[in-house]
């Protein structure tokens, strides 16, 4: 049970007088909530029990004054894998600071250093914060496992990530990189990430009929389900699976639409977008700019090649939409979408190459 000081943290054992640390810990929201008894039974015999395992159960202290701020902890040993999972918790007030990911990257660097080959971690998928650690020491991401969490509210999904002994240190690459300064803006609108305050607004704007009926599927979601897709929308952002934006005015902040973007494929750098507006604020030419933002963004900085939207043949602001942020026109594909009661609707392909933008930011550029 060696001291690790590394990246500004340290990881040493337990002690006895860490109990009131750890119980407050413990206490605090989201926290499973074990009393001071139960924190002392962890420190005298949870800790030792995971070392005797042939894991690893470490307090983070606060290398300046040794102070817990938090837990790691190496579990569930297969010996015959040479893998283990890794857990880590850190109190409130230290957050923000890289407390976990200092100490992920150095129980990751001790626990291949003594011979495991891979080491998992698990999320809620809708912990963003903790699959921020997960990427940042190197982890990747494999999956979902479904209901694979317990609280005392419920199960919930986890997402399964693993760090091979061969693999490169971190930061893994992301597919969709964060929003330069939080949100793209010029100046009328401004694009953030949706969050799980926007739960009250999302659902309002995708119950509106004529919204819902050129979603995918074409039906009003429930409130729970628009709660759900607002706590996971940075998970998915950081698997790189879409980036789920509100439309707001640049100059109140109000919420007036949103807009989506979704990774086709990888493999070819193509991706497709979505987008909806409240009735009171179409026709002011909102969306055209909402579109050529992220746009530039999914050229500019997640290396995207080419985009691709579709709107219902007679949806023809969609249309006048795409046209004016630079896209074109290139097919009618017959029942290509779901319809409402088992029907199928047709669909007009519109789409956007790098080129095209560079080509548009060109041209705007010369105008005086």
């Amino acid at each position: 049970m060696i001291v690790i000081n590394a990246g500004g943290v340290r990881l040493r054992p337990f002690r006895i007088e860490d109990v009131d640390d750890l119980a407050a810990g413990y206490a605090e929201p989201n926290a499973r909530g074990y009393s001071r008894d139960d924190a002392a039974h962890w420190i005298t015999h949870g800790a030792p029990s995971a070392w005797a395992a042939g894991g690893a159960a470490y307090a983070i202290a606060d290398p300046s004054t040794d102070r817990l701020i938090g837990g790691m902890g190496l579990s569930r040993i297969v010996p015959e894998r040479s893998q283990g999972e890794i857990g880590y918790w850190v109190v409130e007030w230290a957050r923000r600071r890289g407390v976990a990911t200092a100490a992920a990257r150095a129980l990751t660097t001790w626990a291949f250093d003594r011979g495991f080959s891979r080491l998992e971690l698990l999320t809620d998928l809708a912990n963003a914060p903790s699959q921020r650690v997960a990427l940042a020491t190197g982890f990747q991401r494999e999956g979902v496992r479904r209901s694979g969490g317990q609280s005392m509210t419920g199960r919930y999904d986890l997402v399964v990530w693993a760090r091979l002994a061969t693999d490169p240190p971190g930061p893994t690459r992301r597919l969709l990189p964060d929003l330069p300064g939080g949100a793209l803006t010029d100046g009328v609108v401004t694009l953030r990430p949706v969050d799980p305050g926007d739960t009250a607004f999302l659902h309002g704007l995708l119950s509106l009929p004529d919204v819902a009926g050129t979603s995918v599927p074409p039906i009003v979601p429930d409130r729970e389900e628009v709660e759900l897709r607002c706590a996971r929308a940075e998970g998915w952002w950081l698997a790189g699976e879409r980036a789920d934006l509100v439309i707001t005015d640049a100059h109140t902040g109000t919420p007036v639409g949103t807009i989506g973007l979704y990774y086709e494929d990888p493999r070819t750098a193509t991706a497709a977008i979505g987008y909806a507006m409240l009735p009171a604020w179409r026709g002011r030419g909102l969306p055209t700019r909402a579109v050529r933002l992220l746009a530039r963004w999914a050229v500019g900085q997640a290396g995207i090649g080419r985009l691709s939207a579709g709107t219902l043949p007679g949806n023809a602001p969609s249309q006048r939409v795409l046209e004016k942020a630079g896209f074109r026109r290139e097919g009618y594909l017959r029942g290509r979408l779901p319809g409402i009661s088992g029907t199928r609707v047709d669909d007009v392909v519109y789409g956007l190459l790098a080129a095209d933008v560079a080509r548009d930011q060109t041209d705007r550029a010369m105008i005086p």
